[in-house]
């Protein structure tokens, strides 16, 4: 349990800690498939790792200046913020191993057993000989350390085996090995391995009488030290694993010559460089051997220095083999088609006559590539304008977009080359597509373009008709298949006329534009959602039914936390549905009686953002690629769409219900911040599950 750091909100930091206690509690469910628990392992690691990256590295940052960032923080200083950060995740660190260790022993039971070195049958010596000479050893890369003045730069979120070597007493006299070995203490010599990342982690050992065996990369390393460190004359070599993790912050040069391309570019390969922020260890380490390093690195008791167990590196279980067992992991759901729009047609002739909703990975992501595959051949269509923000490594949206240019048309992409993480991918496929013609916007000065969009332009008798669509998630044909988001595809001219105008401003950024229909950060997504807000506390105060519901994937910003407060005590009914950081505090008497909140965390990861104002029976709906964060109202260029078809409405407010209602996966928020499930005696829905049966029923329709 996290303490509430003050009597109104709860901490960002912390409350994002306790969305990955969510994660790590699908990884302990024993209703949950095997694999499947340790790929939540995977992406409980993988989080914690970018959550040191970012967020524990700008508030060291900020300790290190010598502030103590109280305004910032709400409540507690940076000193104190680290000091908790750094005694939760020890915690949770102890409860992903129990985790692990429990799930590798129930796999026994399914005949799958992950051994270590010293569990190594005779007969499957050879094999693992062979694999290291053939495929690992090439791609290792070990550093002898006694002879280094300093230690070699150790890269961010790079595992490595630190290695002991206890000399056997005789020595050579001459030679290079014998002027290593009069520089090692006690006739010993550190090393260090680094875990090759473009090899396989897990090692499928040849199955025998029906039992099948994987061994992990680091064990096959440990196996064959005898092999690596062949010229040395030891009797005892001990390997323990280490792994440092930088801070991930991107720093620009004033160099006027260079393009903001090659700034970025610049500033992501500076990246590797950045402070270490996280030194992670096997806890059974020797103490000489820790001593040794920590003193080689620089590194003392004030850094976040945290022990861990045998492996690091854990994000990888994500990728873990599936062994054909299919029992042991999700049934794959068959995207569904939307009822109406088939994708043997043309697209474009449907949309024309009305609004389609597109919600992935219940619907197929393909209506998205088919959209723009159409439009790249149609005559008719003379422009594209896209937002991109992460593309998939193999992307059918930037082939499309590339055969559209190829065909004549003239198409704008505004490609967003600060997706944290994804800028060198983004890079990439810009200079793909500056080669191609393609005109590239690089987004806006201080602000990064998160919104999710496209226009295209059509020429029907004479004249120029618009289509598009928005949509509340990237456009990434990867993570469709296991992010729920969704898209509107639409020929609505006040919307399109407008998103346009945002396209405009991308261009022009000094000419704000208004907007009637859709609420565009950073000039009026705030000040509008407040109206919206407003108008349900005057109806509340009137004695009209008011009531707000919220999908976010974050609630951060305490001036919208204030102001539903506000809605609270005004009597309006508030329900959220929150996947990940939440700050406010639900059922408080006198300040947040009228709020419930729950999170939702099951095999697809809960992504859209979906706003719902009663407005006195008029419902206003909108999907959005904004949370309520402080950075998305002010710092983004974001777009909430407002939905003005009513089936799609209905349906938008369905789906919301299904959710709202899930007593399966489901957690509740409260002061006690405890991440208790929702558990009743009505009938057991798990909302994704529900959710792809109504939209399958809907099909049947």
């Amino acid at each position: 349990m996290i303490d509430v750091v003050t009597n109104q909100y709860v901490n960002r930091e912390l409350s994002w800690l306790q969305f990955n206690a969510r994660v790590l509690q699908e990884a302990a469910d024993d209703s949950v498939p095997l694999l499947e628990r340790l790929r939540f392992i995977g992406i409980f690691s993988n989080n914690l790792d970018e959550f040191f990256k970012v967020r524990y590295a700008t508030i060291k940052r900020i300790d290190l200046a010598g502030k103590d960032g109280k305004n910032v923080l709400k409540g507690t200083t940076a000193s104190d913020l680290l000091e908790r950060i750094t005694d939760i995740v020890i915690k949770q660190q102890a409860q992903s191993l129990e985790t692990i260790e429990e799930i590798r022993n129930k796999l026994k039971d399914h005949h799958i057993f992950i051994i270590d070195e010293k569990e190594v049958a005779p007969d499957q010596d050879a094999f693992i000989r062979n694999y290291f000479v053939s495929k690992v050893s090439p791609a290792l890369v070990t550093y002898i350390l006694n002879d280094l003045e300093q230690l070699p730069h150790l890269k961010d979120s790079v595992a490595y085996l630190a290695v002991k070597l206890v000399l056997n007493e005789k020595i050579p006299k001459e030679g290079r090995i014998s002027k290593i070995l009069q520089q090692t203490t006690k006739e010993r010599i550190y090393a260090l391995i680094e875990i090759p990342k473009d090899t396989d982690r897990f090692v499928v050992l040849p199955e025998k009488e029906g039992k099948q065996y994987i061994i992990m990369l680091d064990d096959l390393i440990r196996y064959c030290m005898h092999i690596n460190f062949s010229i040395f004359n030891y009797n005892r070599a001990s390997a323990h694993m280490i792994k440092i993790t930088r801070d991930a912050k991107l720093d620009f040069d004033n160099d006027l010559s260079k393009s903001f391309i090659q700034k970025i570019s610049s500033s992501v390969k500076s990246r590797r460089d950045g402070e270490p922020v996280r030194f992670v260890y096997d806890k059974t380490i020797e103490k000489d051997t820790l001593d040794f390093l920590m003193q080689k690195m620089g590194v003392d008791n004030s850094d976040s220095i945290i022990p861990g167990g045998r492996y690091h590196n854990r994000r990888d279980y994500m990728n873990f083999p599936d062994l054909g067992n299919q029992d042991l992991v999700y049934q794959q759901i068959t995207p569904l088609a939307i009822p109406g729009l088939v994708l043997q047609g043309s697209l474009l002739d449907k949309i024309a006559k009305k609004d389609f909703l597109q919600y992935t990975p219940y619907h197929t992501f393909s209506y998205t590539v088919k959209f723009l595959r159409e439009s790249a051949i149609d005559p008719k269509v003379k422009s594209i304008k896209i937002t991109i923000y992460r593309l998939a490594s193999i992307s059918h949206i930037a082939s499309s977009l590339i055969n559209a240019a190829k065909n004549g048309k003239k198409v704008t992409v505004q490609i967003e080359l600060q997706a944290r993480f994804d800028e060198a991918a983004n890079i990439t496929y810009a200079e793909q597509m500056q080669r191609e013609g393609i005109h590239l916007i690089f987004g806006v000065p201080g602000l990064k373009v998160h919104c999710k969009a496209c226009v295209i332009e059509r020429e029907e008798n004479g004249k120029l008709k618009r289509y598009g669509f928005i949509s509340t998630g990237n456009f990434n044909e990867s993570t469709a298949r296991i992010y729920t988001d969704y898209t509107l595809f639409t020929t609505n001219e006040a919307i399109l006329k407008e998103t346009n105008k945002v396209f405009k401003f991308f261009e022009i950024n000094y000419k704000v534009n208004r907007y009637k229909h859709l609420l565009v950060s950073p000039h009026y997504t705030r000040s509008s959602l407040v109206k919206l807000i407003d108008k349900e506390i005057a109806n509340s105060k009137e004695g009209i039914s008011a009531s707000i519901k919220l999908k976010l994937n974050s609630l951060s910003d305490y001036d919208m936390i204030d102001k539903l407060y506000e809605a609270s005590r005004a009597g309006v009914t508030i329900d959220l549905i929150v996947r990940g950081i939440c700050c406010l505090i639900p059922g408080i008497p006198g300040m947040s009686e009228n709020i419930r909140a729950i999170s939702v965390v099951d095999k697809f990861l809960e992504h859209p953002r979906l706003f719902i104002f009663e407005n006195g029976g008029k419902t206003k709906v909108y999907i959005s690629s904004a949370d309520w964060m402080t950075r998305n109202l002010d710092r983004r260029v974001e777009i909430s769409c407002p939905i003005y078809d009513e089936d799609i409405k209905q349906e938008l407010i369905e789906t919301f219900d299904i959710s709202w209602n899930d007593n399966v996966k489901a957690r509740r928020f409260s002061k006690d911040q405890d991440n208790a499930y929702i558990r009743n005696d009505k009938t057991r829905i798990r909302s994704q599950v529900a959710i792809y049966d109504y939209y399958l029923n809907k099909l049947g329709n």
